[in-house]
């Protein structure tokens, strides 16, 4: 057998293998219920606290997420199918302090070029809280 053939087979073992793998791949909203299960919406805010410096968590065409203790705050943006995980978020606040609103502007940047890759438009955050157990 050449060489060549041997890398072929190689390669197609490799693809078979990964296959199953990416075909388990969870969806955003798979993602999100996961993070929220156990919890209950709260009413929405137009702004939160964010003085922990904790970082937001973009999960792909979903929504991006805050969370802060035992509090998951969900902001599905206008457009969520454009959010993607390998994007980074740049964030220009109006107001002042650690407060993250909706009418802050927020562009995203790819992770590995760093070029411009688009503009994420915030809504309401819904807060999720855990159901007492008592």
């Amino acid at each position: 057998m050449s060489r060549l053939s041997s890398l072929a087979i190689a390669a197609a073992a490799v693809t078979l293998v990964a296959t199953p793998a990416s075909a388990e791949r969870k969806s955003g909203e798979e993602k999100l219920a996961e993070l929220i299960d156990g919890r209950v919406a709260g009413e929405p805010q137009s702004c939160i606290n964010t003085f922990n410096s904790r970082p937001l968590t973009v999960i792909d065409d979903t929504a991006i997420v805050y969370r802060s203790g035992d509090t998951v705050y969900v902001n599905r943006t206008r457009a969520p199918e454009t959010l993607d995980d390998d994007d980074i978020l740049v964030i220009r606040k109006f107001g002042t302090g650690s407060r993250l609103c909706r009418l802050d502007q927020i562009t995203t940047r790819d992770r590995f070029s760093g070029f411009y890759s688009g503009n994420v438009f915030l809504t309401d955050f819904v807060p999720y809280r855990r159901v007492g157990t008592d």
